[in-house]
């Protein structure tokens, strides 16, 4: 700091910052702004006649508290909206709500303490319904709030809701689209099915359902008929499924044999005997499976009506192999989905042997009315008892599960109703690709899931969702679709005036009249598959049904967001749903992103004690804080979330405040005054200039992250400005804010810092709104009463070419790359860096020597060296060691590579240096051959010779000469007086202007550097006063060791 006059009071151009700073009551104090100051409002007035950008809001599910996880989602979409609001585009903001479904069901039936379906037909359909309404309504409302404090900007007042009336029409509106095209049906499948829930799922509900059991898998015997003691020797995971067995497949070109164990003969493919038999066997026989076709055996539960009248056959199915199992695979069709494929093209009898809870049906004897998930061991202890059990054993494997109860699932055949996908799947392939996905694979995923769909199973045995508008008649077959409430109401024949809503039960009681024959026709009473509720959205929102303006001036949508499951959910719905309706594709880009886990990596499970809430988190962190880590987080990897993860983005958060910490302290002391003449660019020190380059690229590259939906490739390019504006522009600066007169370089100084700290704090707004918007209101607003009220109400900032600076920032870069590779040679010499040194000799490229000589300042000052010199050759300053570089040389020469590493050892290193940096290569010659190398298969060790502190980086060499004369020793320490005097002046709670007393008491080292560097001390610690000796009233003292002398340093206050 300088020492002379300094303004006698701050005038209030800025406030003054805390001291400490609390994320979350500043983000509290900013809310209450935005509320008041009617900011959002004025945001949606400032942009209504602005182009539209329209964004669709994928629901989230109103069922529960958000967690982290939905911040994540939900930060992206604000980010993405408040930066095309700074660009003026008018939206519609508009907040959804997903309310139907298994997802709410499950939940409303814990709170009321039910356990099946029967529960809930017990207390009632309309009690159930309204209980599922409220729980909606309460967590919509906890959701918006807690949307709100992580500082999301939507139309909450105007949110939709997938349980309404109208999106349930346009639902129908789409059905009824698709049955005039032919593609509903209703036809018998095997489904995975939840017994829990009592419904099928369909195929996209299955992916990542998947987890890792054990289940008891059993090898059974099934006697073949007219061979004595003769045995198929089958296996399977799922003893329940045994009594709907109805064949044994095997394939006709497998390789089976017959082999003997005791009295007993058994028949299995030949590759899996080491598998499947434990004991000693003979083989007797072979086949192939194609000998076997025909052959009949006894079932292993005949005794049973239900099977009673089946006659089991050995039948052919190319699909087996002997990987695992015997090669024989025991086939019922009415418990697996490829078995009951396999069973309809042979023409096999079906045996469906349990209900929608998964329970056994009337004719499987002792095990009728028993849950099949619960009766394996039962099965396998009567399998044994009967002389049928070959052996038991666990048997790990990965088994799906219903996506929302987690319960295991079963395989079921039951009448189901479907969307034919095999016409729509090429419109919909090639309205995937006129697509923008971000990242690219998510477009690879979503033609491959169109690719291999099959027919979308829409019908759930269930209560609260969409009620499929179905009403097939019994007395001529033909099946009426509704698709709309008007035409219900001009269709029924009662029950029309009970009609309180489109749900169950209400619409259960609605008669219609069949459009074909006139009679009375039921709605069927399945409800429709929740990916229904939220793919109609596009349409639903938009009048679609009333042919709006808003609809033609909102679709599709310009941008959707999701995780990556959506792209087989709600992206593919969409998809569905938009090429049946309107021939194209409802969005124009889709960003997607993967999973948060803990921060160790884990998925967060609040059974597991590694959840965290979203009210906690944003309380304890801060919203801004998290929303940084989300944005800054390369979408295609998961990110691992967690108060260390957010402790480390704080720290480099923090660097950006406590640049904006120094401006304002030294702004406040000098009065600063940001509308007072701007010093033209081109009249400014190059540091200013540099750093005004350096900002326009980031604006250049913030922008087209933000364009091309990658924010954190800008949030990485803002955050490595913000530690060069720290570590390099306010560093290299700091003393023109400390001079006492506030003259021409001071006010550039000033007015640069100013315009890197406004120009972020816009681009950094759609991120941290909380942070800019409180940055904004001191820097902006405290100064300019008459500036726009708000930095989210402020332009979108643009580049300023004339500010760019290409050469200069390719010079500051090399002096930079210099600066850090200094630094090594001196920590590798052990110099601490507030010791001046004699000098630094430097070896760069030629093309960059002229950028060390023009910036040659920024280089001594950084390296505190007293003068710089081009190195001419290293060879005088370090000794080599070479060692084969094997991660290079191994895969090139594999077992010769020892051959060649002695070789390598065995050359003179300064010779292979000096060959390397010349020719670029090395010849060197073993096992009888001449090769070449390069100086990448090479590793080279320096070591510096006495006197020299070396390091080199990326082609760039420092050597530092380390002697130290008693100049420079002495000028070294007075620089550890001036830091010593420093941290006393913070002790003593002084602030950066005051004046003081100082008094410094020591040796004969200490006095002689006092008298050949008072004014410089005194300059720097702002010493009005430097007195020789001890005091002890009245003052701060300390007494510390300093370089190996003892000092005691005292001051105080000063009154000038």
């Amino acid at each position: 700091m300088n020492a002379g006059p300094l303004p006698n009071k701050e005038l209030e151009t800025f406030s003054a910052l805390p001291e400490d700073l609390d994320f979350p009551s500043m983000e509290q104090r900013i809310l209450k702004f935005w509320d008041s100051e009617r900011t959002f409002d004025r945001l949606r007035e400032k942009n209504s006649n602005g182009p539209h950008w329209s964004f669709i809001d994928g629901p989230i599910t109103a069922n529960n508290p958000m967690g982290v996880h939905h911040a994540w989602g939900r930060t992206y979409k604000d980010v993405f909206q408040r930066y095309r609001a700074m660009r003026g585009f008018n939206q519609r903001f508009q907040n959804g709500f997903d309310c139907q479904g298994l997802w709410l069901e499950v939940e409303v039936e814990k709170e009321l303490g039910f356990k099946s379906k029967r529960d809930i037909e017990a207390y009632g359909l309309a009690a159930f319904a309204d209980a599922c309404r409220t729980r909606v309504n309460t967590y919509a409302s906890i959701q918006t709030e807690q949307s709100i404090r992580l500082g999301q900007w939507m139309d909450w007042d105007n949110s939709y809701y997938t349980h309404s009336d109208t999106n349930i029409e346009h639902i129908w509106h789409f059905l009824g689209r698709c049955h005039e095209r032919g593609w509903i049906m209703t036809a018998q499948r095997a489904m995975p099915w939840c017994a829990r829930c009592g419904t099928a799922l369909s195929q996209h509900e299955l992916i990542d359902t998947y987890e890792d059991v054990s289940h008891e898998a059993v090898y059974v015997r099934l006697p073949v008929c007219n061979r004595e003691n003769t045995s198929l020797l089958v296996w399977t995971t799922t003893p329940w499924t045994l009594v709907a067995n109805v064949a044994a497949a095997v394939h006709p070109q497998l390789d089976y044999v017959e082999v003997g164990v005791g009295d007993q003969r058994y028949i299995l493919a030949e590759a899996a005997l080491e598998s499947a038999l434990d004991m000693e066997f003979e083989v007797i026989g072979r086949m192939k499976g194609a000998e076997m076709l025909g052959w009949t055996y006894s079932g292993p539960f005949d005794e049973l009506p239900a099977v009673a009248e089946v006659v089991h056959e050995v039948i052919p199915w190319e699909e087996i192999g002997a990987e695992e199992g015997t090669g024989v695979v025991h086939i019922a069709p009415g418990a697996g989905e490829e078995d009951f494929d396999l069973g309809r093209d042979l023409g096999l009898s079906i045996v469906v042997p349990i209900d929608e809870n998964g329970e056994y049906v009337d004719g499987f004897g002792w095990l009728t009315g028993r849950d099949a998930r619960q009766v394996s061991a039962d099965v396998i202890s009567d399998l044994d008892n009967r002389n049928l059990l070959h052996r038991a054993h666990t048997y790990q494997h990965r088994y799906p599960h219903c996506w929302r109860c987690r319960e295991e699932l079963v395989f079921r055949v039951d009448d189901e109703w479907f969307i034919r996908a095999d016409e729509v799947r090429e419109p919909m392939l090639q309205a995937a690709a006129s697509v923008q996905w971000v990242p690219e694979y998510a477009g690879a995923r979503m033609a491959d899931w169109l690719s291999h769909m099959g027919d979308w199973n829409i019908s759930r045995r269930r209560f609260w969702g969409l009620p499929l508008p179905f009403y097939p008649c019994t007395e001529c077959g033909h099946l009426t679709v509704i698709g709309s409430r008007q035409e219900l109401e001009e269709r029924a024949l009662e029950g029309i005036d009970g009609l309180r809503e489109l749900h169950r039960p209400w619409i259960d009681d609605v008669v219609v009249r069949c459009e074909s024959c006139d009679a009375a026709v039921r709605r069927i009473t399945a409800v429709g598959d929740a990916w229904l509720d939220a793919g109609i959205v596009p349409f639903s929102t938009l009048d679609y049904m009333q042919q709006s303006d808003a609809f033609a001036s909102w679709y599709p949508a310009d941008f959707v967001s999701e995780m990556r499951e959506q792209i087989r959910l709600w992206f593919y719905s969409m998809l569905f749903m938009s090429v049946t309706l309107e021939s194209r594709s409802p969005y124009q880009a889709v960003f997607v992103y993967e999973k948060l886990n803990d921060e160790t990596g884990r998925p967060m499970h609040k059974s597991w004690g590694n959840s965290i809430d979203f009210g906690e988190a944003a309380d304890r962190m801060g919203a801004d804080v998290m929303r940084w880590m989300y944005a800054g987080q390369n979408p295609v990897y998961n990110i691992n979330f967690g108060y260390g993860p957010a402790t480390e983005v704080k720290r480099r958060m923090l660097t950006l405040w406590n640049v904006y910490a120094f401006f304002v302290t030294y702004a406040r002391l000098d009065g600063f005054d940001p509308t007072a003449p701007i010093i033209p660019v081109a009249q400014r020190p190059d540091l200013d200039r540099w750093a005004l380059s350096r900002l326009q690229g980031v604006v250049e590259t913030f922008t087209e992250s933000l364009d091309n939906y990658l924010v954190y490739r800008g949030v990485q390019a803002a955050q490595a400005f913000i530690e060069d504006l720290s570590n390099w522009y306010v560093r290299r600066g700091r003393r023109r804010y400390w001079k006492s007169s506030v003259d021409a370089d001071k006010q550039a100084a000033y007015q640069t810092l100013y315009e890197l700290l406004t120009t972020l704090v816009r681009l950094l707004a759609p991120v941290m709104p909380f942070w800019t918007e409180d940055m904004y209101q001191n820097l902006v607003r405290r100064p300019d009463s008459a500036a726009v009220p708000s930095v989210h109400l402020s332009d979108w900032p643009v580049p300023d070419v004339g500010k760019k600076d290409a050469e200069l920032e390719r010079s500051m870069g090399v002096v930079q790359r210099v600066v850090r590779v200094g630094r090594s040679a001196r920590n590798g010499a052990d110099v601490k860096l507030r010791q001046p040194l004699r000098s630094a000799l430097i070896r760069v490229d030629d093309g960059e020597w002229a950028s060390v000589i023009s910036l040659e300042q920024h280089v001594r000052d950084e390296l505190n060296v007293k003068a710089i010199e081009r190195m001419v050759s290293e060879h005088d300053l370090v000794e080599f060691e070479l060692r084969p570089n094997y991660r290079v040389l191994g895969p090139k020469f594999g077992a010769r590579v020892k051959s060649l590493a002695a070789a390598i050892e065995a050359l003179d290193p300064a010779v292979v240096v000096r060959q390397l940096e010349t020719d670029g290569q090395l010849e060197i010659r073993f096992d009888g051959d001449v090769e070449v190398l390069s100086s990448d298969d090479v590793l080279i060790q320096r070591t510096p010779r006495e006197g020299f502190g070396v390091s080199e980086q990326d082609g760039v060499i420092v050597a530092i000469a380390t002697d130290v004369d008693d100049v420079l020793r002495r000028d070294g320490f007075a620089r550890e007086l001036v830091h010593a005097t420093q941290s006393l002046r913070r002790e003593a709670g002084l602030e950066v202007s005051d004046r003081i007393l100082l008094w410094i008491e020591g040796g004969e080292e200490v006095k002689t550097t006092i008298a050949e560097h008072r004014d410089r001390i005194s300059e720097e610690v702002l010493a009005v006063s430097l007195n020789q000796g001890r005091v002890v009233d009245d003052v701060v003292t300390q007494e510390v060791i300093l370089d190996g002398h003892e000092v005691q340093l005292s001051l105080a206050a000063s009154a000038n």
